[in-house]
């Protein structure tokens, strides 16, 4: 286990897509126009040259328009995406809330699912067997819990996919935008659980486009807009920052960025 105080570290990173301009009527159309190499393409660079450094226990709230790259660059960090270029370097357990019912399997019930999860993150039966009761309570499914998750509202998936992703107590959480489909009710339980992993002196990552979740939750927040780093710092600077790129138009880094509070 390294001394450093970061648990998070992306060093000049660019997360690179290639788009496809035309869409071929078949599998078998695509591979001989690839063969052939003339299906036009360009490369779209989601995130561009960003780097990134988190402590231990810090709570970094990564805000931005929509197409920001945010969302991007949180799966580059969870390990969804192999970065194109540059590095990112992961300390500690991490459990990732990226997207509603991914790693769950639609045909199993949601006791199974939970089952499921804990063996791809790597416990044992025994040891998710110790956590079901408590990751049902918390997720408050009902009889649900016994049904096939295909037939679960967005709002019920986020319930049971948070109920397991916090009691496998990960050293690094990181959640994308997945607390805005759930009610007022289970919103005030998850915050409350976020702010208990705060004061334990976990490290959170959240996107977000709520800006009264950064100013709650977050000790820290990054601006992102197309793809580039614009602000990181104290919250309710970098919300300024934000605010007022977003009001000006403004699509380049800017000369006032909310001070650091890393080294």
């Amino acid at each position: 286990m390294t001394d450093s105080p970061f648990v998070i570290r992306v060093e000049n990173v660019t997360q690179r897509f290639r788009v496809v301009h035309e869409r071929p009527d078949s599998v078998r159309e695509l591979f001989a126009k690839l063969f052939r190499k003339k299906v036009k393409y360009h490369d779209f660079e989601a995130v561009k040259n960003a780097s990134l450094s988190v402590r231990r226990g810090e709570v970094v709230g990564l805000i931005g328009l929509n197409g920001s790259g945010k969302s991007t660059l949180l799966k580059v960090i969870a390990g969804v995406y192999r970065p194109s270029e540059g590095r990112v370097m992961v300390t500690g357990s991490i459990a990732p809330l990226i997207e509603l019912g991914a790693g769950m399997h639609p045909e199993l019930t949601g006791r199974e699912n939970i089952m499921l999860n804990g063996l791809l993150m790597g416990f044992s039966k025994q040891e998710m067997k110790e956590r079901e009761e408590r990751i049902i309570e918390f997720a408050d499914l009902g009889d649900f819990i016994e049904a096939p998750i295909r037939q679960y509202s967005s709002g019920m998936y986020m319930r049971l996919a948070f109920a397991v992703a916090t009691e496998v107590d990960p050293d690094i959480l990181v959640m994308d935008e997945v607390l805005a489909v759930g009610d007022i009710e289970f919103q005030t339980k998850c915050f409350d659980r976020l702010r208990s992993f705060r004061e334990s002196g976990k490290t959170i990552l959240i996107v977000t486009h709520s800006m009264t979740q950064v100013a709650e939750i977050c000790s820290r927040a990054v601006f992102m807009q197309r793809g580039r780093i614009l602000a990181d710092g104290l919250p309710d600077e970098v919300v300024d920052t934000y605010y007022r790129s977003a009001s000006a138009g403004v699509h380049e880094p800017i000369l006032v960025e909310a001070p650091s509070v890393h080294s």
